[in-house]
C-alpha cells in the first residue's frame, strides 16, 4: 500500500520542482532525470496494445493488480516523455482503482509543465492520464465480478 496520499505526493512533486525556479533548462534536465530512474518495464508489455494513443512520442503502459492495488509498468522511447509518465507512475502507483478514478490530477498546472513541454506533450500528457483512468476502470469492474 502506498504510503503517502495521492495528495502528499503531488504536493511534494510540486516542491521539488519549485528548487528549480523555472528554470527551464534544469526543469527539462531533472525530467529526464526521473525518467531515468523509473524502474524498467518489462520487455514483454512493451507491446502495441499497451501504446497509449494521442502521444507524439510512444508511451507503454501496463496496470497489474496486486492486493486490489494497481501497480504501473511504464516506458517512453524518448527522455522527456518517459520523465513525464514516470510522474504520473510515482503519483498513481500502488493505489485502488477508485483511488485512480478520483484522483484530481493538479501537479502540472501547478509546476507550470505546459511551459516546459509544449502542446503536443501536453496532449500527450492528458492521453496518459486518460489511459491511466480507463486502465484502472477495467480493473476495478474485473475486481466486482
Amino acid at each position: 500500500m502506498a504510503e503517502k496520499s495521492i495528495q502528499e505526493v503531488q504536493d511534494e512533486i510540486i516542491e521539488e520542482f519549485s528548487v528549480l525556479s523555472g528554470d527551464m533548462e534544469m526543469t527539462v534536465f531533472y525530467m529526464m532525470e526521473l525518467g531515468q530512474k523509473m524502474p524498467a518495464m518489462d520487455e514483454a508489455y512493451r507491446t502495441e496494445d499497451n501504446i497509449v494513443k494521442g502521444c507524439q512520442s510512444k508511451v507503454w503502459l501496463y496496470p497489474e493488480m496486486e492486493n486490489d492495488r494497481v501497480q504501473w509498468q511504464c516506458d517512453s522511447n524518448t527522455e522527456i516523455t518517459k520523465g513525464l509518465v514516470s510522474l504520473l507512475r510515482r503519483v498513481l502507483n500502488d493505489r485502488s482503482p477508485d483511488d485512480i478514478l478520483s484522483a484530481e490530477i493538479y501537479f502540472p498546472e501547478k509546476i507550470g509543465m505546459s511551459r516546459f513541454i509544449g502542446t503536443q506533450r501536453s496532449n500527450g500528457f492528458a492521453a496518459m492520464i486518460k489511459q491511466m483512468r480507463n486502465y484502472a476502470q477495467a480493473c476495478k469492474v474485473k475486481m466486482e465480478h
